[in-house]
């Protein structure tokens, strides 16, 4: 029995050490530890959690702790990641957003439920929910004004290339109407204080506006993140039809580089610094008094090294203002200086490293065109 069980451990150990099982099957976690015995996958910790939510479909097992049969290790040797996922994602929508273990839960469990549970991308051609070109349907919205959230019936459409939204069912005209074009949404939880939150942002007059947005269903609030990259891509396609599908899939809707508080001084350096909630989206810093307010106090471009942009960690000597925050930052464009100061010397690096990573980037002619917006608003 026991050199029955050393057998089955050494070669449970190399399946496990293949290149292909070094990363989480589901969000490319370094070092999984854990296995499906029903699927074949190595998955980590946290996606097992979501396969023990789903027993019909998964069966998981710790790699470290918990015994595995010979049949069972046989299975696991016959498909590992690779085979596995060669069925289950053989036809993913080449705008399907696919987490990493850096993204929230609902992202990640309807990745997993979509793949194994509903296999929505084992067959090509197959008709999904996000991708008829048009999807209606009520959103918890929150108001601007009174921080209620609200049903409010939504429409995107692939064949007008927009977004609406409706303050009642029967309204016949649409409170807002928005360019897909225009559109970014990212999943903000912590930030909306829900798990299922959405935030979806648009530029109007080059100025951006929040609106923030949930559902009680998991799945159809990432059917709706989805649907809203497919109408993207598509029109996308469309405006630039030179483009390689990557280079399309890369401007779809994009997580936010950075957020948390900063304090800031205004342009004569001589004011107080006042804590403010700030959102670098590439190259959009934004600044609002509360992080859920619809509309940015402020923006501010960021550019690039060779167009004269830099981060500089402290403040210029001489600095004057109250600020009660004392690890400074200094963000140099070509027309003035922006101060600011973090609470820690973690959040401290953890901007530079982000402003750094935009400014080492070479601009677009797109955004020497946002540049240029910005220079005529100031």
């Amino acid at each position: 029995m026991a050199g029955g069980n050393e057998r089955s451990m050494k070669a449970l150990k190399e399946v496990w050490r293949r290149a292909e099982n070094s990363l989480c099957a589901d969000c490319g976690k370094p070092d999984p530890d854990w296995a499906s015995s029903t699927l074949g996958v190595f998955i980590c910790l946290s996606c097992s959690g979501i396969h023990r939510n789903i027993p019909s479909i998964s069966k998981v097992k710790s790699l470290k702790m918990d015994h595995w049969d010979d049949a069972q290790v046989q299975f696991l040797a016959k498909h590992g990641n690779a085979v596995t996922k060669a069925t289950y994602e053989a036809h993913i929508p080449i705008y399907y957003y696919q987490p990493t273990y850096n993204d929230c839960q609902v992202l990640r469990e309807q990745w997993i439920r979509a793949k194994y549970e509903r296999k929505e991308f084992t067959e090509p051609g197959k008709q999904l929910p996000y991708s008829d070109g048009v999807k209606e349907g009520i959103l918890w919205k929150r108001g601007r004004d009174n921080g209620q959230f609200l049903p409010r019936k939504f429409l995107l459409s692939e064949r007008e290339g927009c977004l609406k939204y409706f303050t009642k069912q029967d309204a016949k005209e649409p409170k807002i109407n928005v360019k897909i074009d225009v559109i970014n949404a990212t999943f903000q939880p912590v930030k909306i204080g829900n798990p299922n939150g959405l935030q979806i942002t648009y530029l109007k007059d080059n100025k951006t506006r929040n609106i923030f947005v949930y559902h009680e269903s998991g799945k159809e609030v990432v059917d709706w993140f989805n649907a809203i990259r497919s109408v993207q891509f598509h029109y996308l396609k469309v405006a630039f039809p030179i483009a390689s599908d990557n280079e399309i899939k890369n401007r779809l809707t994009r997580n936010f580089l950075k957020e948390g508080y900063m304090e800031k001084t205004g342009p004569k350096q001589r004011e107080a610094f006042k804590k403010r909630w700030f959102t670098l989206d590439h190259r959009r810093l934004m600044y609002f008094k509360d992080p859920l307010d619809a509309f940015a106090k402020g923006e501010v471009f960021v550019g690039s090294r060779e167009n004269g942009y830099s981060v500089q960690k402290g403040l210029p000597s001489g600095t004057q203002g109250n600020f009660s925050w004392h690890y400074g930052l200094t963000i140099v464009t070509p027309d003035r200086e922006y101060l600011f100061t973090c609470e820690t010397e973690t959040d401290q690096l953890d901007w530079i490293a982000a402003f750094t990573s935009v400014i080492n980037q070479a601009m677009t002619p797109q955004e020497y065109a946002i540049e240029a917006c910005f220079k005529f608003k100031s």
